[in-house]
């Protein structure tokens, strides 16, 4: 895998800021980052616009060193002269990704950006003592190594219960197994007469197969012999379910 690479642009506000964004950029490729910098890859008689375009087309990151100055003319769309002319402007910007762009803010008590990137987060390296922590921020980005994976999405933990959905007011297996529950109070063996369940329920003999049916179907009850019935676990969760007897 090619290490990304990083075109640095700032502007040379002074010695000693010039001399921070080389340590700058020194630190990104000692950690990984194959920065580019005119003060490296630049020479005297080299030509300063297709330095850029070159630079900027080839990079995966473009980092820009906002300072009070640099957005000053970045805004007005004037490099000045010489090195200056390493300033990005939003004609520049056009041409490339702007994705790829990633300002950092090196001022005294503001985040000033060119206007053309104030929607843009920035990473704030104005805080010498703090250095060590923007860095970090910075090439995780560029290194593409998070310190927060996004987890996977899971399976819903819900399934849909027969038990879940609202019961009609005619539900005949819910009137029958309200019946059965009253039985089994009365019952003297481990299991219930159908006879019992026939007095008890109000509905028609045919409705009350029919009901019986579906809930030997469902596995709420099952038959002991041809006069009997028992009711099954499912059942009887099917009725603490429904509120017809207590948990």
């Amino acid at each position: 895998m090619n290490p990304p690479r990083v075109f640095v642009s700032y502007s040379h506000d002074s010695a000693g800021h010039k001399k921070w964004v080389l340590d700058f950029a020194t630190t990104l490729r000692n950690r990984g980052a194959d920065a580019v910098l005119d003060q490296w890859d630049l020479k005297p008689g080299d030509d300063l616009p297709h330095f850029m375009e070159t630079q900027l087309a080839t990079a995966d990151y473009v980092v820009m060193v906002c300072t009070e100055k640099y957005v000053e003319k970045a805004n007005s769309g004037e490099g000045g002269v010489g090195y200056e002319k390493m300033i990005m402007t939003s004609s520049l910007l056009s041409k490339i990704d702007s994705n790829k762009v990633i300002p950092i803010i090196r001022q005294e008590g503001t985040d000033h950006r060119p206007t053309f990137l104030k929607s843009k987060l920035y990473i704030n390296f104005s805080n010498d003592s703090e250095l060590e922590y923007s860095l970090d921020d910075l090439l995780r980005v560029i290194l593409n190594a998070p310190l927060y994976e996004k987890p996977e999405l899971g399976k819903s933990p819900f399934k849909p219960l027969e038990s879940a959905r609202p019961d009609r007011t005619s539900d005949g297996v819910k009137e029958l197994m309200k019946s059965v529950a009253k039985c089994y109070e009365r019952r003297e063996y481990d299991y219930i007469w159908f006879k019992s369940i026939v007095d008890m329920v109000s509905m028609h003999r045919l409705t009350l197969d029919k009901y019986i049916e579906e809930a030997v179907n469902k596995g709420l009850l099952e038959w002991h012999g041809n006069d009997a019935i028992n009711i099954t676990t499912d059942g009887v969760n099917y009725l603490e379910t429904h509120e017809i007897i207590g948990g």
